[in-house]
């Protein structure tokens, strides 16, 4: 079979169109009043990185609504390291790559908020106080410069239903046997499961 690939941006645009005015020309450099207040209502965000080599990776970050990120001013904004799996692929990214891209969530809600920017890694200031959760302060933060900020329609969110729960069917196996098939094969089922049980979720901020 015969794959008809693009190859540039004319053969793009010819093949889409033109973004619209508005859509073309609302990006902004300053984070706006109601960019703060949601930011302050998202405990969810994708984090976008690539290395030098141009290699991408995408990390989801979590914390409860108003612990998520920390707005130093409206340029710059701070995302609290929480602890993890220790492979801080996006962090290695940002060492040889500052440039990220971040999507912000509110859960329920279509419309997301994005941002690009230039990131550093932190592993102390003042504000680290502000990103306290459950007693805990980080010990890193990804602090970013806001180069461009945007509200995104909830195209993609509605056509996938992603919040309604009424087209939710999940059919892949439990995190247990996926990790046991991929991962950990040595590990016995019981004990992933107890892994991923109740005790995992106690875990999350040490």
């Amino acid at each position: 079979m015969t794959w008809s690939e693009i190859t540039t941006v004319d053969e793009l645009t010819g093949l889409l169109g033109e973004p619209t005015a508005r859509a073309r020309d609302k990006g902004r450099t300053a984070l706006h009043e109601l960019d703060r207040q949601w930011l302050a209502a998202s405990p969810f965000c994708l984090l976008a990185t690539a290395d030098a080599e141009g290699r991408c990776d995408v990390s989801p970050k979590g914390d409860p609504a108003g612990g998520l990120v920390h707005v130093l001013d409206d340029h710059t904004l701070a995302i609290a390291e929480r602890p993890g799996n220790r492979r801080v692929d996006g962090f290695r990214n940002v060492l040889a790559n500052p440039h990220v891209g971040l999507i912000f969530l509110i859960p329920g809600r279509g419309d997301t908020l994005r941002v690009n920017g230039r990131a550093r890694l932190v592993s102390d200031a003042p504000f680290f106080d502000t990103l306290v959760v459950k007693g805990h302060r980080p010990l890193v933060a990804l602090v970013v410069e806001v180069e461009e900020v945007f509200h995104h329609c909830s195209k993609a969110f509605l056509r996938s239903r992603l919040w309604d729960p009424q087209s939710w069917d999940d059919p892949v196996p439990p995190r247990p046997v996926i990790a046991q098939a991929l991962e950990a094969r040595e590990e016995t089922l019981e004990a992933l499961t107890a892994y991923y049980g109740p005790a995992y979720a106690e875990k999350l901020y040490r």
